[in-house]
């Protein structure tokens, strides 16, 4: 029968302490053979003082510019609550699958029931925002990359 080594490597573990420091990463974790050493620090976080948050009401939005962007064009003049998506979590909103890629959807889009509309990374989890009724969007009221409130309005379906 082997002998397995118990003993703990304490330079290692030191070593991988410094590493952590010198890159300021939260932990790191190695594993050779049956050993695994996972070292990790704690990170103070402080709550950011609420901010207050005043929409602007539909009417006041402005005739987009000539090189608008679309987003910012199809932002609608009526009231759109009863036909639009709220966001169901707070995070960062995504148009597209992938930078560069083509828009889920676009203003003038048909959509289906549970057709992919857009994504919300939140705790960096990308998560499908599906739509809740099919019909035609009629407005983006949000931009790309734009952080979100949960809530917060994000697509028109009529």
């Amino acid at each position: 029968m082997a002998s397995r080594n118990t003993g703990i490597d304490k330079v290692m573990i030191r070593d991988l302490a410094e590493i952590l420091n010198e890159t300021d990463l939260t932990d790191i974790e190695i594993e050779q053979g049956d050993l695994r050493i996972r070292v990790s620090r704690q990170i103070t976080m402080q709550a950011a003082a609420p901010q207050a948050v005043y929409a602007q009401a539909p009417a006041a939005i402005a005739a987009p510019a000539a090189g608008a962007a679309p987003a910012e064009a199809a932002k609608p003049a009526g009231d759109t609550s009863k036909n639009a998506v709220p966001s169901p979590m707070v995070g960062t909103a995504y148009l597209s699958p992938a930078p560069g890629a083509r828009a889920f959807i676009e203003v003038g889009s048909k959509v289906k029931e549970g057709q992919t509309l857009m994504i919300i990374e939140a705790m960096k989890t990308m998560n499908q925002i599906p739509s809740p009724r099919a019909g035609t969007v009629t407005a983006i009221l949000i931009e790309d990359s734009q952080p979100v409130e949960y809530g917060e309005l994000l697509v028109v379906i009529e």
